[in-house]
């Protein structure tokens, strides 16, 4: 029976997330009822539910952690502070000349929000509110104009500064280090959220290359009537340009370089941030009551949210390793043919097919920490891995029909857009992520390079 226990507790949580019931109550709830009845029946040792309070006491006071509310707040300051509407109106107006120049400034001001934010919902969202009627308006097919913007919100999984990147760093970490525990080896190497930055950079920019090469590519062989003059109805500022990119971009190169360059942590640099987006809201005269009080709200609302399934995501980690889970996981694994490789294809079969469902919050709360010490002892990268996992999961929620960027993009286009027509023009950047995909299989070093020179 107690073979059984770990999977059917893992297939009643996949149940019970799937009829609505909240991530964090279910991931919580479903562990302790598990770990009520394998008490009564004694194939579950009470005890093992001692260490929970230790593990909460590590999470609330994880410095990593401390990170998210700081990034949630500076790309919410961003957001709120309509930096993007300046850029995408000033890069318009540069581009504006060339009939893909307008598609190419979605890519760009879309690739810097997303390492201002990190939040695919958010990102996409205001992308189509701003891009897609002006798109339209200058005859950009429908197909191109939703698959860009699409594709560019998800763009915030692997462009640091990114949560996923954080939430994923830090969860790999600890997996990294139970690995070598395991394997008897007591003085742990560590990866750090700042190592999963830098091997993220080179993927994230190969992406946007990508985008901006299909796009140039379909607008010059289309028969597409693009009318460049509606593209932007402003003439070319160089000053304003420079004020509407300046901010933005000076921000994230402090944050980023100051974790790369090794000058501050994480969760510093997050502060850094957080108070470069305060300061370019007041330079801009933006940043009034009412947007400072929506901006604290947003920020308390999804860093409650992130700890309180952090929380439950680490109660069902202790149960279904009190059950011997992450024992038969290496047993399965072990026991298939082709090794790490068929180890690691099943796995990100599985987080793709997940990422239909769930939110990249909840995988990488739930499903990573069960396979990746089993991964990570069987010789994967974890800066690989991470980074991996995030293209994946980006990959996952661009694809139709369950992708989230395509359920936010169709909630806010117009009706005269056909779904059908979202789906359609999505697919063509979901085999570009592909194609990285199984770059990264072939080439490892495309993640690993930049990190071992940075850190050796």
């Amino acid at each position: 029976m107690i073979d059984a226990a770990p999977l059917a507790m893992f297939l009643t949580t996949f149940i019970a997330l799937i009829a609505g019931y909240p991530v964090a109550l279910t991931l919580a709830g479903v562990a302790l009822i598990f770990a009520l009845i394998g008490t009564v029946f004694g194939i579950f040792n009470p005890s093992d539910l001692g260490f929970a309070a230790g593990r909460l006491f590590g999470l609330v006071t994880n410095q990593t952690l401390i990170a998210i509310p700081l990034f949630v707040f500076m790309g919410v300051t961003l957001e709120k502070t309509k930096i993007a509407e300046s850029l995408l109106s000033d890069l318009s107006s540069l581009f504006g000349r060339s009939r893909s120049g307008l598609a190419a400034t979605v890519i760009l001001v879309g690739a810097l929000m997303a390492a201002s934010t990190g939040i695919v919902g958010a990102t996409v969202v205001t992308m189509s509110l701003m891009a897609l009627p002006v798109m339209l308006k200058a005859g950009y097919d429908a197909r191109l104009a939703t698959g860009t913007i699409s594709a560019t919100g998800t763009l915030g999984q692997i462009i640091p500064p990114s949560i996923a990147l954080v939430l994923l760093g830090d969860v790999l970490s600890n997996a990294y280090q139970q690995a070598q525990l395991n394997q008897g080896i007591f003085a742990p190497k560590s990866v750090s959220v700042g190592d999963l930055f830098a091997g993220a950079i080179v993927p994230g920019l190969c992406l946007v290359i990508l985008y901006l090469l299909y796009v140039y590519t379909n607008i010059l062989l289309s028969k597409s009537k693009i009318d460049s003059k509606q593209a932007s109805d402003q003439k070319f500022n160089v000053f304003s340009l420079l004020a509407s990119l300046a901010p933005p971009l000076l921000l994230i190169f402090a944050v980023l370089g100051s974790i790369i360059l090794g000058y501050a942590t994480p969760t510093e640099a997050a502060g850094i941030g957080a108070a470069g987006a305060i300061l370019i809201g007041i330079a801009t005269k933006r940043l009034e009551f009412s947007t400072i009080k929506a901006i604290s709200e947003s920020t308390l609302s999804t860093t409650g949210m992130v700890f309180f399934i952090l929380i439950g995501a680490s109660i069902f980690s202790l149960v279904f390793r009190g059950f011997g889970g992450d024992e038969q996981i290496q047993g399965f694994f072990d026991a298939m043919p082709g090794g790490v490789t068929t180890a690691l294809v099943v796995v990100m079969v599985v987080i793709f097919l997940l990422g239909f469902i769930l939110d990249f919050i909840e995988i990488t709360f739930v499903v990573v920490p069960i396979v990746g010490p089993v991964l990570l002892a069987m010789g994967v990268d974890p800066i690989w891995l991470g980074v991996v996992i995030a293209i994946n999961l980006q990959t996952s929620f661009l694809t139709p029909p369950f992708g989230f960027a395509l359920f936010y993009l169709r909630g806010v286009a117009p009706s005269s857009i056909e779904t059908k027509d979202i789906y359609l023009g999505a697919l063509p950047f979901v085999g570009l992520q592909i194609l990285i995909l199984i770059l990264l299989f072939i080439y490892p070093s495309i993640a690993t390079w930049l990190p071992a020179r940075l850190y050796g």
